[in-house]
């Protein structure tokens, strides 16, 4: 999913928007067994970043792994 947000802030407006969202978002939805990434990118190039690999991602290597070493 991609989605693009246009504002008229000013650069440190948006970068302290960018922030705020990028940690909200983040905390929405690290309590689902989703893996995602997070990036927002603001007009003068600030880059904020959040990524998630789901509470049961550490799991799901282990069991493939084993199944990887079994076969």
């Amino acid at each position: 999913m991609d989605i693009r947000f246009v504002s008229s802030l000013t650069p440190e407006d948006e970068a302290q928007i960018a922030a705020a969202i990028c940690g909200a978002v983040g905390r929405l939805l690290d309590p689902f067994a989703l893996m995602y990434t997070l990036r927002i990118v603001t007009t003068d190039g600030q880059l904020f970043h959040h990524q998630s690999c789901g509470p049961d991602a550490a799991h799901m290597v282990r069991a493939v792994s084993t199944d990887v070493a079994a076969t």
